[in-house]
């Protein structure tokens, strides 16, 4: 009996506990069936592994330079260098956690940084800051970044609620506070071009730079916001439904883009969503307590109209799961994960 009312006790005094969210009612999108071009492959088991230095885990992006050298940013906050036929090397660390990459006109590594803003290190390895903070206001998730031809960078801030180590809490709580931002390096002028996205994520210009995209990720859908033309200013859905959970998107030279699908999407996530009172109440638990999808592979190919052209996957994560970034270069697609102790390499 006194098992009993022990157990009683404990579990009304965490219903009575105060929540760290107070979530709003969400009715998520019906994913589209894997069949067509989301059709599940193996495609991606031949991907080949760069191994990271030092235990280093979550290569998140991968940029590569003009000598075709590949960096990426790692969990400890360290920003990795790796040259043909020489070893990885440090070449700063910021502190924070690096997320997206890529290299402006004068090759300085311009970084997405989830705890401290949007960074820029030099090729002679100064590290200053960009952008930390908006209408007095700090950005607390600085995500992903894409530079225009013209120089203007363009980044998001998933969440203006949460910070990156209760990013799940964003989820949950389904009040999208997610931003666009675009940055002029000549002027320093930091402009708000889209607000209210659930967690915005990957960004990319297209190639023709008449939009910009940034990946939705709680709300499986990616939007663009037009940068030219009589839509110019205006934003729509790019594309929607989609059966995974979007993370990193890239342009490509042909006008595709490429973007990356950290895991299928898990349908008891999309039942609670509904219900407010319970996602409150998981929001109370510990973190280790949450769910962890199962790893998966997962990459689409997208045409210019937000069309799926091809998907390629690897089911049980043999060679690469959770992947967070597709990169495509000249000699094939680069991927980045989210803890994964490599980065990976789809040769063309």
């Amino acid at each position: 009996m006194k098992i009993i009312i022990a157990l009683v006790v404990v579990i009304a005094a965490a219903l009575l506990a105060p929540s760290p969210i107070d979530s709003l009612a969400y009715q998520p999108s019906q994913p589209l069936a894997l069949d067509g071009a989301f059709t599940a492959n193996d495609a991606l088991q031949v991907t080949q592994l760069t191994q990271l230095p030092n235990s280093s885990r979550g290569g998140e992006d991968v940029a590569v330079d003009a000598l075709g050298c590949i960096y990426t940013g790692v969990e400890n906050g360290d920003v990795l260098r790796k040259c043909p036929h020489v070893d990885w090397e440090v070449l700063a660390n910021t502190g924070g956690r690096p997320l997206g990459l890529a290299f402006d006109a004068q090759q300085n590594l311009i970084i997405a940084d989830g705890v401290k803003g949007l960074l820029q290190l030099t090729p002679a390895k100064k590290l200053t800051v960009l952008a930390d903070s908006f209408q007095g206001q700090p950005l607390l998730v600085v995500d992903d970044v894409d530079i225009a031809a013209d120089g203007t960078m363009y980044f998001s801030d998933a969440s203006a609620l949460f910070p990156l180590k209760d990013y799940i809490l964003d989820g949950l709580n389904a009040q999208p506070s997610g931003r666009l931002f675009s940055y002029a390096p000549d002027s320093g002028e930091l402009k708000l071009l889209a607000d209210q996205l659930f967690f915005a994520n990957g960004v990319a210009v297209a190639a023709d730079q008449s939009f910009v995209l940034v990946n939705e990720t709680f709300a499986y859908r990616t939007t663009r916001v037009w940068l030219s033309g009589d839509k110019a200013g205006q934003k729509d859905i790019f594309t929607s439904h989609l059966p995974g959970v979007p993370d990193g998107i890239a342009a490509d030279t042909d006008g595709t883009f490429w973007m990356a699908l950290y895991a299928p999407r898990s349908a008891l996530v999309d039942k609670i969503h509904p219900l407010p009172f319970v996602k409150n109440q998981l929001a109370k638990l510990p973190k280790s307590l949450a769910p962890i999808p199962p790893a998966y592979g997962f990459v689409v190919q997208l045409d210019k109209d937000g069309k799926v052209l091809q998907s390629l996957h690897d089911q049980a994560a043999v060679a690469i799961g959770e992947i967070t970034s597709v990169q495509p270069e000249k000699d094939g697609l680069y991927l980045g994960t989210l803890h994964g102790p490599a980065i990976g390499k789809l040769a063309f």
